[in-house]
């Protein structure tokens, strides 16, 4: 199958006239006529039904017409894409975002970055818990947004975005959003849901149990979605960094002598190797005014 078939057939599917097609195509009639036989032998079956004045697509024509001007769209799309990157008017940037990591504040970011950088697109991704900063290196992604390692690669640059404080999540209704600061050994009281995919959950667990708390998981789950709307909708709790609680009808406390933080970082290939436009977005993002 050739490119100039499809352009044929889409000209012929719309004036059902084999001479009228060919002079929207710029070519003769009879040149016309063999490239829709060579498609139709190609796809097995008769496009149209040729009847003179009365011409009209067969079923298989209707289903191929609307097959080939999706590709047409998606042709010109990328001839779009390739112009504007050869005249550096347009710059995909894939970004990968930690799971744990919420919307909180980042979507003011990103809608500023967006403002103040046009020739840009944001493909966000979610950085799966197998995943890290490696991932840069590998050029899967061109930067990645996600609470500051313990080790970091020395070819990237790290830029802080912002510290967060790990709190108590639980519903608006819950008996304990009475006390500006809970009390753990309140928290025994209740449900606990254990938030699998969270860097910080041994640490979580650890204070609590050097308090002689022992917290009794209910409910597990990697997905942060999840664990949000079981605390959301019933009088289950969970712990979970301050800025990630975006469930609707979800509401955070303090915890009494619990000071654990995170910082939220985003890192990037550092030097010339990265491209001009992730550059750029570090910088807005180093600039912006996270508080």
């Amino acid at each position: 199958m050739e490119l100039n078939q499809i352009s044929y057939f889409i000209n012929l599917a719309e004036t059902l006239n084999f001479t009228a097609a060919a002079r929207l195509s710029g070519v003769s009639q009879p040149s016309l006529t063999r490239a829709i036989r060579r498609l139709e032998e190609e796809l097995g079956g008769q496009l149209i039904h040729r009847d003179g004045k009365n011409s009209r697509l067969t079923g298989l024509g209707q289903d191929v017409e609307a097959e080939f001007r999706r590709m047409v769209v998606a042709m010109k799309s990328v001839r779009d894409h390739s112009e504007n990157w050869a005249m550096g008017k347009h710059c995909v940037l894939d970004v990968a975002v930690a799971s744990t990591v919420g919307p909180t504040g980042l979507t003011a970011f990103l809608k500023s970055a967006l403002l103040a950088a046009p020739s840009i697109e944001i493909r966000l991704h979610s950085l799966q818990a197998s995943e890290d900063t490696s991932e840069l290196l590998s050029g899967r992604y061109h930067a990645c947004i996600l609470p500051r390692e313990a080790r970091l690669e020395r070819k990237l640059d790290v830029h802080p975005l912002f510290r967060e404080r790990f709190v108590l999540g639980c519903s608006a209704n819950h008996p304990l959003t009475a006390n500006e600061v809970v009390r753990g050994e309140d928290l025994l009281e209740f449900p606990f849901v254990d938030r699998l995919t969270c860097e910080f959950r041994d640490q979580i667990l650890d204070h609590f149990v050097r308090k002689g708390l022992l917290m009794h998981p209910r409910f597990r789950s990697s997905r942060e979605d999840w664990v949000q709307r079981v605390v959301a909708d019933g009088d289950a709790i969970c712990i979970l960094p301050e800025r990630s609680a975006s469930a609707r009808g979800l509401v955070t406390r303090p915890i009494d002598g619990f000071h654990l933080e995170r910082e939220i970082v985003i890192a990037t290939i550092s030097g010339s190797t990265a491209p001009a436009e992730i550059r750029k977005i570090a910088q807005l993002a180093a600039e912006h005014a996270w508080s």
